[in-house]
């Protein structure tokens, strides 16, 4: 499948593979990936939840909709004392997550405890995912050490966007990942597959819609309603259908990093490793949130899962095994 020739029509037909025809579209994504990445090298991020604090009110998130969740921020302090630990451990990669909160003294903190860490550790890579913010943040961010972003846009319909994130429209997001991308920073976003209303047509325009913009990632991950939230009683997206995004994702974008994701694994058990056989490269392992603080970023879920690295390290030795993908190393023979 060449994506020079891709139309909406044929993202949609093949949206609905399945069996043979799944397989071999999975084949034509690991051959795309074979192009731009050598045999085996999968990123492996660790992941520091740094601030449950979020100003949104998506309408399939329980983050926001818990009035009674303890709300933490960590300090730089602690950023810092958390990540030293974690690098000294072998990671590079490392994914900042919060709730979207645009507070000056947050983001500054944060700042502070990537600049520190990056005067100590210049090889650490900094992912952030902290939402939608303001154009000068980004620079901020990226003034401070900063080296990815991730800001998805969910969907690429106005209209479902409005329904699903209250509050905010489609236009004021994609001009924020655009001022992320001016900062000088490797952005990526990506879509939610299997939203409550969500056509076919809705997915296709949405991974046509990644092609506009100068990213370093992609993603496309499966719905999940969260317990408390308004969609509570929808069903999870599709999973089938979300790899086949992930595969298509990969023929568009050869070259990009495109993770497989937690959330697969929350609707079907050993879909995360189906996604690294559909042309993602990309793992993230949640060992660097402390213990006291993981249950209360519910993100997608009440009992969401949360890779350990044993979890994580299976996929991919299976991976290994089955010719998907395998574990890039370091001299040390560390991962990364």
């Amino acid at each position: 499948m060449n994506s020079t020739f891709l139309t909406k029509e044929d993202i949609i037909e093949a949206l609905r593979f399945r069996n043979e025809a799944q397989q071999e579209l999975f084949s034509n994504a690991r051959e795309a990936r074979a192009r731009f990445f050598d045999e085996g090298d999968v990123e492996v991020r660790s992941v520091l939840e740094v601030s449950n604090v979020c100003h949104q009110n998506c309408r399939y998130c329980n983050m926001a909709c818990r009035r009674d969740l303890d709300r933490y921020t960590l300090s730089t302090e602690q950023i810092e004392s958390i990540l030293t630990s974690i690098y000294e451990r072998g990671r590079r990669f490392l994914l900042l997550q919060s709730g979207e909160n645009r507070s000056r003294e947050f983001l500054a903190s944060v700042a502070a405890a990537i600049r520190g860490l990056k005067k100590r550790f210049p090889d650490l890579v900094f992912i952030l995912c902290l939402g939608a913010l303001g154009k000068d943040d980004y620079q901020m961010l990226r003034d401070n050490g900063a080296d990815r972003y991730i800001l998805k846009f969910e969907t690429s319909s106005p209209e479902l966007y409005k329904t699903m994130k209250p509050g905010g429209t489609l236009q004021q997001r994609l001009q924020s990942l655009q001022w992320a991308i001016d900062a000088g920073l490797q952005a990526g976003t990506g879509n939610i597959v299997g939203l409550p209303y969500q056509t076919l047509e809705n997915i296709a325009e949405d991974l046509l819609l990644t092609l506009q913009f100068d990213l370093a990632m992609v993603s496309a991950s499966v719905f999940i309603p969260g317990e408390g939230s308004a969609l509570a009683d929808h069903p999870a997206g599709c999973v089938d259908t979300t790899l086949n995004a992930m595969a298509l994702l990969r023929t568009l974008h050869p070259s990009l990093r495109i993770p497989t994701t937690s959330s697969l694994e929350k609707v079907r058990k050993g879909a995360q490793l189906e996604g690294l056989r559909a042309g993602a490269n990309t793992v993230t392992i949640h060992d660097a949130t402390p213990k006291d603080y993981k249950a209360l970023f519910p993100i997608y879920s009440l009992n969401r899962i949360v890779p350990d690295e044993q979890h994580c390290m299976g996929i991919l030795k299976e991976s290994l095994r089955t010719g998907a993908g395998m574990i890039q190393e370091t001299k040390d023979h560390e991962i990364h």
